[in-house]
């Protein structure tokens, strides 16, 4: 039996689909043949259907084309009806399930990973799959022997992202409501720096035609091996090149996305990033507007500044989870659904933002969308983005330390570590528990300890333990960090090599 189940990763498929560096390929076409198989028995048991219809896109990627050939052959050789939607971003790929009432869309991506991977991303209008969905999946295509012979495929071309751009492009004309009401952006200067993956779409065929001006705007042209830098919001260099194109080009507000554009970031008038709990404190302030006292979901590691921000300033409600963009989602669904409770917004810090109005869609262009329109309302008024987060307090210091668990049975150890510290803080003067953890221990350390926090975490997906720090004075968190050192030193099967 061939074994796939190491390909899931988190509720997407990934893995290695060009040689590099001696590394075999994981996603064979036989091996995507099987995936493909399995999927469609999924399906047709979730939806109850005999006959389906299914969309395909791709990322940036080299590999993409290949594989997509292959899906679209295998899907075609089962009878389903196949849409190739070509070069696309996953967000438009969900969204062709709503627009044009395709059974589900299957996006080629592996989002920022580098350019030798890809995978296989899932959607039905219920949203994307879950990881025990893909599991299921993933253990029936491994029980499978019997190859299916793959005819030439019959597909049918769907501009799908034609009509994403046309809605994005309605929805700002109607958010601004301008004067000249079909070029909405006229005067403003937006750069954008898609690092050659899918998001050069948002330049040409959204802000351009709503009379924006783009010049500086960098590597739009699509590229899998992101030539330039990893396209990634969370990445230093990629967020340094989009500071720099709005530097230079005297731009009003600069924009990056990941390679297939369900994330995003953004840069201010004076090329200073709006970013992690930055971005977390703008995107709150829109999708608070109308929703009163709403309650904002975020992942694990927010700040303590933004919890302030989103509380006091904004009068919402701040509800801390955990990191994984679907657990975040996922969670703003259940508040929704089962506690009745306003939750317009799902955001983690790594930028997926999925609002409730969007369908809980983590869906950059969206999120980006919304900022712009406010940021050219607040044109009007001589105001900038800036201006809607000035009053968010930034710590002074933050830090992330992550360590290797060297043992198989790594989650049971990791989360014994974990209780282990809350322990010792429980009886540690100068240091509190904080009252709620979903996600690993979070404590808080007074002014003579450090004047800051500490959580200590699972990874979401790895063997490791994550230790992330923040500190409201400058060497606070190396006075905290001191501390945790003493603890962790006690645990041989740990790799502290990056913290001692």
């Amino acid at each position: 039996m061939d074994n796939l189940m190491y390909l899931k990763s988190g509720t997407d498929i990934r893995g290695t689909a060009i040689e590099k560096d001696g590394k075999p390929i994981d996603l064979t076409d036989a091996r995507l043949v099987k995936i493909v198989c399995a999927y469609v028995d999924f399906l047709k048991e979730k939806l109850s259907k005999s006959e389906l219809s299914i969309a395909v896109g791709y990322d940036s990627r080299v590999s993409s084309p290949r594989i997509a050939k292959t899906v679209c052959k295998a899907l075609s050789s089962l009878g389903v009806k196949v849409y190739d939607c070509g070069l696309s971003s996953t967000p438009s790929m969900f969204m062709s399930v709503i627009n044009f009432g395709v059974d589900s869309a299957v996006e080629i991506t592996a989002s920022h990973l580098p350019m030798e991977m890809n995978g296989l991303k899932f959607f039905t209008r219920e949203g994307g799959l879950s990881g025990d969905d893909i599991k299921s999946i993933l253990s029936a295509a491994q029980e499978l022997e019997a190859e299916i012979e793959l005819k030439n495929s019959d597909v049918l071309k769907l501009n799908n992202m034609e009509k994403y751009c046309s809605d994005l492009c309605e929805m700002i004309k109607r958010g601004v409501d301008a004067e000249d009401y079909d070029k909405p952006l006229k005067g403003l200067k937006i750069v954008i720096d898609a690092g050659n993956g899918v998001g050069a779409f948002y330049a040409g065929k959204v802000l351009s035609v709503l009379g924006a001006n783009t010049d500086g705007s960098r590597f739009l042209e699509p590229d899998g091996t992101f030539p330039n830098h990893i396209p990634n919001p969370e990445n230093k260099v990629a967020m340094q090149s989009i500071c720099e194109a709005v530097a230079e080009s005297g731009a009003d507000l600069g924009v990056i996305f990941d390679t297939d554009c369900d994330r995003a970031a953004c840069v201010d008038e004076k090329a200073q990033e709006i970013n992690r709990n930055k971005l977390v404190a703008l995107a709150s302030f829109i999708a608070l507007k109308g929703n009163d006292a709403g309650t904002i979901v975020t992942d694990s590691v927010t700040s303590d500044g933004l919890n302030k921000f989103i509380e006091n300033d904004l009068r919402g409600v701040h509800h801390r989870f955990k990191r994984g963009y679907k657990n975040v989602i996922d969670e703003a669904i259940r508040l929704q659904n089962e506690e009745g409770k306003n939750a317009p917004l799902a955001i983690e810090t790594s930028g997926h933002a999925a609002f409730r109005e969007n369908y809980y869609l983590d869906d950059g262009a969206y999120l980006v969308t919304k900022i712009i329109i406010e940021a050219a309302k607040l044109r009007k008024e001589g105001k900038t983005i800036g201006s809607i987060i000035e009053n968010l307090e930034i710590p002074a210091e933050e830090k992330e330390v992550r360590f290797t668990i060297k043992l198989n049975d790594f989650r049971d150890y990791g989360l014994s570590v974990i209780n282990d510290f809350k322990t010792l803080c429980e009886n540690t003067e100068g240091i509190t528990v904080a009252p709620v953890n979903h996600e690993g221990v979070r404590v808080n350390f007074d002014e003579n300890s450090g004047d800051g926090w500490q959580l200590l975490r699972m990874s979401v997906h790895e063997p490791l333990l994550v230790l992330n720090c923040e500190s409201k004075i400058l060497g606070g968190c190396e006075k905290m960090l001191e501390f945790f050192k003493e603890f962790i030193i006690e645990y041989a099967d740990l790799d502290t090599s990056k913290l001692l």
